[in-house]
C-alpha cells in the first residue's frame, strides 16, 4: 500500500506554484508600499500562548488545534493563526522599545487547524497577514483596511464586500456582554451545549454560533452599538470617515463577531460575492485587539491586523475567472546534435545562465525533431542548435520562434549577442 497525503492537506505543484509565487510577491511588494516588515515566527508554540492570546472558549482552542507534548513533557501546538505569536515575539523582542512606532509587520506562512476539509478550508492552510502594534490612532485601523482591500483588487477582484462593526472599548462590552446574558439566559436550554458553556464566560461567542444562527433569539439579540460608549462610538466614526475619504465602500453590520477573543473596537470581514463561490464568503478577517499584549505578559500595547488565507484567495480569482499575469516561457532551449555539441552545450548552458537567462537542455538523448517539441512545450522564445560540425567551426544558429528567422552566431561570443536580443 503507497503512502498518500494526509487528509486535509494538499501538494502543490509546479504549474501552480508560481500561482501562489505571483500572490505573494504582489503581497510583499504592496506591504513595502506601507512600510510592514516581515516577520517569521516558528511553526509551533506554547499551548498557553493560544489559551491566554486566543481564547479558551473559542472553537480553535477548544475543537481546532494540534497540540502535542514533546520529549521534555511540555505541552506544544501547531499555530493555528498568527496575530498571538507575531505579538509574544513583540513583547519578547521588547519591539515596543524601537524608536519608529507604530511597529509594523506581516507575515506569510502554513497554520494547522483540525476542522472538516471543504473546498478552500484545509488543515494545513497558508495565511498572510499584518499585524499594527503601539497605535490607538483610528486612521492605522483604516490602513490596515486599505491593505487589505487593496491586495484584492491589485490581484483582479471586483465583487467584493468590505463589512465592518465595533465592538466596543472594555466598558462598551462588559454592558453589551450583560445584556446579552440577560436576553439569551431564559431560554438557553434550546442552544447547542457550545453556546450554553459561552453564556457566562463569553455570551458575544453565542452570536458567531454557526448551528443556531437561525434561532430567532439571534435575531433580536442586542447590538453592540446600542451599547457603545461616547469614546467607542466616535472611534468608529473616525474610522468609518477616513474609508470614505479614500474611497473605501463599507456596510456596518452590527452582528459581525470575529471568532478569536481578543478583538475590541474595529472588527471586519472582507467577503467575496461572486457567484458560484460557495455558501462560505469570508475571504478575509481582522480587527483591532488592544489588550492581547497584557493578557501574554506584555506592556499597554494596542494592535490592528487581519489575516487572510491563500487558498481562499485563489478560489475567489477562480469564481471570478481572473487570470494573473504571471510569465510563460523560458529564454532559450539548446538543441545539441553529436557527442561533442552535447557535452559543450553544458557549459553554453552554464554560462547563460550565469548571464541571467532562463535556459533548458536535453537531458534524455532525444533526436532534433523531439528537442524542438521540447522547445515548443515549455515556449521557448529562441531556439539556439548546435551540432558536431557547428562546433567544429566555431558557429551557433538561433531561431527565434515567433518570427521563424534564423542567425548565425559566432560561438565565442554567442552570450554578448544573445544579450543584445534582449536589450
Amino acid at each position: 500500500m503507497s503512502i498518500q497525503i494526509p487528509r486535509g492537506t494538499q501538494d502543490l505543484l509546479p504549474g501552480t506554484t508560481e500561482i501562489w509565487q505571483y500572490i505573494e510577491k504582489t503581497a510583499r511588494d504592496l506591504c513595502s508600499r506601507y512600510q510592514y516588515k516581515e516577520i517569521r515566527t516558528p511553526i509551533f508554540e506554547h499551548t498557553e500562548l493560544f489559551l491566554r492570546g486566543v481564547g479558551d472558549t473559542t472553537d480553535i482552542v477548544q475543537k481546532e488545534m494540534y497540540t502535542f507534548k514533546d520529549r521534555g513533557d511540555r505541552d506544544l501546538t501547531l499555530r493555528p493563526e498568527g496575530t498571538a505569536a507575531v505579538v509574544r515575539s513583540y513583547i519578547e523582542n521588547k519591539m515596543f522599545g524601537l524608536p519608529n512606532q507604530p511597529v509594523k509587520l506581516y507575515y506569510i506562512g502554513p497554520m494547522f487547524r483540525y476542522e472538516r476539509p471543504q473546498a478552500g478550508r484545509f488543515r494545513q492552510f497558508v495565511q498572510f497577514g499584518i499585524e499594527a502594534l503601539g497605535s490607538k490612532d483610528p486612521a492605522i485601523d483604516a490602513e490596515v483596511l486599505a491593505l487589505a482591500m487593496g491586495l484584492y483588487k491589485e490581484l483582479g477582484l471586483k465583487k467584493l464586500k468590505l463589512v465592518i462593526n465595533s465592538l466596543g472599548d472594555k466598558e462598551s462590552r462588559t454592558a453589551h456582554r450583560n445584556a446579552l446574558v440577560d436576553h439569551f439566559k431564559p431560554r438557553i436550554g434550546e442552544f447547542c451545549s457550545d453556546c450554553q458553556n459561552r453564556l457566562e464566560k463569553n455570551p458575544l461567542r453565542i452570536l458567531d454560533c454557526k448551528k443556531d444562527r437561525d434561532h430567532e433569539l439571534m435575531k433580536t439579540a442586542p447590538s453592540i452599538l446600542e451599547y457603545l460608549n461616547e469614546e467607542s462610538r466616535t472611534y468608529f466614526e473616525k474610522v468609518q470617515k477616513y474609508l470614505t475619504d479614500i474611497g473605501i465602500e463599507f456596510v456596518v453590520d452590527p452582528t459581525l463577531v470575529r471568532g478569536l477573543d481578543y478583538y475590541n473596537h474595529t472588527a471586519f470581514e472582507i467577503m467575496s460575492e461572486a457567484e458560484g463561490f460557495g455558501a462560505i464568503t469570508t475571504l478575509c478577517g481582522g480587527g483591532r485587539y488592544n489588550g492581547l499584549a497584557e493578557e501574554i505578559g506584555g506592556p499597554e500595547t494596542p494592535g490592528i491586523g487581519f489575516a487572510l488565507s491563500i487558498e481562499r484567495l485563489i478560489a475567489a480569482l477562480q469564481a471570478e475567472n481572473v487570470e494573473l499575469p504571471i510569465e510563460q516561457g523560458i529564454d532559450c532551449y539548446l538543441v545539441s546534435l553529436g557527442d561533442a555539441a552535447k557535452d559543450y552545450s553544458v557549459k553554453l548552458a552554464y554560462d547563460l545562465r550565469n548571464a541571467g537567462f532562463t535556459v533548458e537542455k536535453d537531458y534524455n538523448d532525444r533526436k532534433v525533431k523531439a528537442q524542438f517539441k521540447s522547445a515548443d512545450r515549455l515556449e521557448a522564445k529562441f531556439v539556439a542548435v548546435l551540432g558536431d560540425d557547428e562546433l567544429a567551426n566555431g558557429k551557433i544558429n538561433v531561431k527565434n520562434m515567433a518570427s521563424g528567422e534564423q542567425v548565425e552566431y559566432e560561438l565565442t561570443s554567442f552570450v554578448a549577442e544573445f544579450k543584445k536580443l534582449y536589450a
